[in-house]
């Protein structure tokens, strides 16, 4: 790229990073100094020096700035300076890439100048005419020391774009009172997110991109330390090297999010890797290049800056890969590579995705939301249906994944359970010397897979380490069976493993009602058991409470029961049994989501979980059913029955038995030919039900007639009083011509695809269901569709605009676009869409909603 036309300068605080490394002695002869460990020590620029390199390189432009000449001749003590010790680390966390660059192991710290004051260098050949101005504010005195300040920034006659990184979120330097008072309008502050957090501002870490969000939300609405950045126009927060938020405030304020879909805050770096300095510098570098593009195209600045994140997201992760390149001392740093794209890039700008953030302060609006609401197209059923024939990575590419192994999940509250647990074990694993197990405990419908996702979670982690034991508590007669159980955990973490111990159905009943939860108490809270007279240490171990008579942590707790007395029992009940004292010695529970709805209100995606455990049954079970395009082979029929019947009687057990009963070996396909006998489906489902949603297309198809005739009399009863109307709509449905006949059987066949677009679906019932009535919202919607189908099918066949309605020269007045229909002609649509639920009804079709709305969604 080449903007040698525009005017940039880059100034801010300066500091020198002292790189160290050892090397071992290549040989055990020579001098003794060339037999030992050998110390090297490289100078890298920092803060400001550095940023100014990477603007340069991002944008090809020619770049003011304070300059440092042969750096490795400065004296120590000149400049404040930091040092990290540096050693190779792999380029990627890949088994199959050997390469590797230096990166850093240990930040050792800074060292200040001589003088106690950091030195500032002057921006050479400063311009006040400058177009765009970056800051590197990092807290070392550039903000109070108004002469080090370019020029166009102190002027009164230039506007310049600014973009300011700040490393410390006060209000009190000169730097940001001047910012505010004279430049706001075109300030773009930029705060890391870990910044933000060690100054109090609490905002959940990699759980999910729903809740840092929504814990931004909540932050810069009601922190008073955040009340001053409420006044940006535009702030940029980058979550570690995977996402940010911008939030923009032209009177009222828009945060959007950026994120890669498959990755999660700080998951790109593993601890194999490495660390590097200058990650948000790279980030702004990639920025600064969009909005210097965007400039010289006169392009809406928030248009630039949106096209920025993306750009800063990919350099500060290519920044990272780079390192300080293979040769600390000769490759060069900061390397161009990081600015120019190539065909076989690990990450691109368009993996970037983005969502506007509800700001909405209602908690059920907070609960209710998740991304992929709001980046689908398209209904779930639809992402669902997708997802089996294509694959989860092909038809959930724009919204967050979380994955633990061979456990994939999208739901957040899933995702934050798992994450949550994750990062505990995390912390535990790497603890030395812990005397009391990790509890956690895991809560499910039989079916739902609760010790599947914890042991993919644990072995995600540490799968050389971790040792799986199984306890089944209502296998249990006696006290004395759980001190054996002990003993084997025991045995295993004396032979310096970490035993994952499952205590499945740890609420079943003995002497009396959670009579298991007392025997706990001291295992959990000192490490120990009792035999008799003997104690035992355990060791260090994970403990996992699988329930078995709760399917939530809610209803284990009480917590659903809505009848006071039952509730005053429940609680008076739970105590007796030492719950609380329980409760309080764990350390995280997860909810596990199986593939049947959980709640009619809030479990919109229930068809979405379906749909990925079917393709995972898909890949492992029948394998040759999936193409090499990556296309499962599967009826249609049998894949809506699979993924719309209501219930699986014992969740994913069931999914896979109906899978393991068909007669797939030799199948090319799974027709419904291949499916197990009603007898056998009625063990796993409602056997009926899923029989209409097998057959719904056919069932569907054998009414069109009938729907059609009525569609065709609704209008002849909305034009029964009009003497203009053609004598075609007042005939006999069977004196029609044939042309006219096709045209109502498609207007017929076309609303199921129609109710998709308001996230309905049509199913087949047995009884005729009452029927819906649609809001005016929905109906506008369909109604401007219905319209438009129309228009194109008039067009198509040879009809145009007219004055008057005439068949036979093919006029119409209404072939004109619905925003131009007369309000006369649109009521007609209106009554005529208003009676599909009536039609429907009566031929034995239910409307069903595929979403329930949010309570900040209006519903009218």
């Amino acid at each position: 790229m080449e903007n040698k036309n525009i005017k940039i300068v880059v100034s801010g605080d300066i500091c020198v990073n002292l790189l160290q490394r050892i090397t071992y002695p290549q040989s055990n002869t020579g001098l003794n100094w060339q037999t030992q460990l050998n110390m090297h020590g490289t100078l890298k620029p920092g803060q400001a020096l550095l940023l100014s390199k990477l603007v340069s390189l991002a944008t090809g432009a020619s770049v003011l700035s304070p300059q440092m000449h042969d750096i490795e001749l400065i004296l120590p003590g000149e400049y404040l300076s930091s040092t990290a010790e540096v050693e190779l680390f792999p380029t990627f966390d890949d088994k199959n890439n050997n390469e590797k660059v230096y990166r850093i192991s240990r930040f050792m710290g800074f060292t200040g100048p001589v003088s106690g004051v950091p030195r500032l260098l002057p921006i050479i050949n400063d311009d006040p005419n400058a177009d765009i101005i970056i800051l590197d504010d990092e807290n070392n005195g550039f903000n109070s020391n108004k002469e080090f300040w370019p020029l166009a920034l102190k002027s009164s006659e230039t506007s310049p774009i600014i973009l300011y990184k700040m490393i410390n979120p006060i209000d009190s330097s000169a730097l940001w009172k001047h910012l505010q008072k004279f430049h706001n309008e075109k300030t773009i502050v930029i705060i890391n997110g870990d910044d933000l957090r060690s100054k109090g501002v609490n905002i959940s870490k990699s759980l999910s991109w729903e809740r840092t969000s929504q814990d931004f939300v909540w932050q810069i609405n009601n922190n008073p330390n955040l009340a001053f950045l409420a006044n940006c126009r535009h702030l940029i927060v980058p979550f570690g090297l995977e996402g940010a938020i911008y939030y923009r405030n032209k009177g009222v304020p828009e945060i959007r999010l950026y994120f890669l879909p498959y990755e999660f805050e700080g998951g790109f770096i593993k601890d194999s890797q490495g660390e590097m300095y200058g990650l948000t510098s790279s980030f702004v570098a990639g920025l600064a290049s969009a909005i210097v593009s965007g400039n010289q195209d006169n392009e809406e600045l928030s248009e630039s800056i949106s096209i920025g994140i993306r750009e800063g997201t990919v350099s500060a992760q290519k920044y990272f890969i780079e390192g300080f390149g293979k040769n600390v001392s000769e490759s060069p740093f900061p390397s161009s590579a990081i600015f120019v794209e190539k065909e076989d890039d690990f990450v691109y700008t368009e993996h970037v995705q983005d969502v506007l953030v509800p700001t909405s302060t209602n908690p059920n609006c907070r609960a209710c939301w998740y991304i992929l609401k709001d980046k689908s197209s398209t209904n779930l059923a639809e992402i669902a249906y997708d997802t089996v024939k294509n694959g989860v990575k092909n038809a959930l590419k724009f919204i967050p994944i979380a994955r633990f192994g061979k456990l994939t999940t999208v739901d957040k509250a899933e995702i934050e359970s798992y994450r949550s647990i994750k990062n505990l074990m995390l912390e535990y694993i790497s603890t030395k010397n812990t005397v009391r197990p990790l509890s956690i405990a895991v809560f499910g419908t039989p079916g739902s897979g609760k010790s599947f996702g914890i042991l993919e979670v644990a072995n995600s982690i540490a799968s050389n380490l971790i040792e799986k034991l199984d306890f089944n508590l209502s296998q249990f007669s006696t006290p004395l069976d759980l001190v054996n159980a002990f003993h084997k955990v025991r045995d295993i973490a004396l032979g310096e493993k970490i035993p994952l111990v499952f205590f499945d159905e740890f609420d079943s009943a003995i002497e009396g009602k959670l009579g298991w939860l007392k025997y706990f108490l001291a295992p959990m809270q000192d490490g120990v058991f009792r035999e008799g007279d003997s104690i035992h240490p355990i060791g260090k171990a994970i403990f996992v409470f699988a329930g078995g008579t709760s399917s939530t942590f809610k209803g284990f707790c009480g917590e659903d029961l809505e009848n006071e007395k039952e509730e005053k029992q429940f609680l008076l009940e739970f105590k007796n049994a030492k719950g609380p004292d329980f409760l309080s010695r764990l350390r995280g529970y997860v909810n596990i989501l199986g593939p049947n709805q959980t709640d009619n209100k809030w479990d919109h995606l229930f068809i979405i979980r379906r749909a990925m455990l079917l393709r995972s049954l898909l890949e492992r079970k029948v394998p040759h059913l999936i193409n090499d395009n990556g296309e499962a082979q599967i009826d249609n029929g049998v894949l809506r029955a699979l993924l719309k019947i209501p219930r699986y009687k014992h969740e994913s057990r069931s999914m896979e038995a109906i899978l393991e009963m068909s007669m797939l070996t030799n199948a090319k396909k799974w027709e419904q030919s291949h499916l197990p006998s009603k007898e056998q489906l009625k063990l796993h489902v409602d056997e009926e039900q899923f029989s209409r949603h097998l057959m719904h297309d056919a069932f569907y198809s054998e009414k069109i007639e009938s729907l059609a005739t009525a569609i065709y009399e609704k209008h002849k009863v909305l034009n029964e009083n009009n003497t203009n109307i053609n004598q075609d709509f007042i005939m006999l449905w069977q004196d029609l011509s044939e042309e006219l006949k096709n045209f109502n059987r498609d207007q017929a066949k076309n609303i199921p695809n129609a109710l998709l677009k308001i996230n309905y679906d049509v199913v087949s019932v047995k009884e005729k269901p009452e029927f819906i009535e649609f809001t005016i919202k929905e109906l506008d919607v369909l109604s401007e569709k219905e319209h438009m189908r129309w228009y194109h099918h008039r067009k198509k066949v040879g009809f145009k605009y007219g004055e008057v309605e005439d068949n036979k020269k093919k006029t119409n007045p209404a072939l004109v676009p619905w925003n131009k229909l007369p309000k006369e002609t649109k009521n007609k649509v209106y009554q005529m869409v208003k009676i599909w639920p009536e039609i429907l009804a009566k031929s034995n079709f239910k409307i069903e909603p595929l979403k329930i709305l949010c309570h900040c969604e209006t519903k009218l």
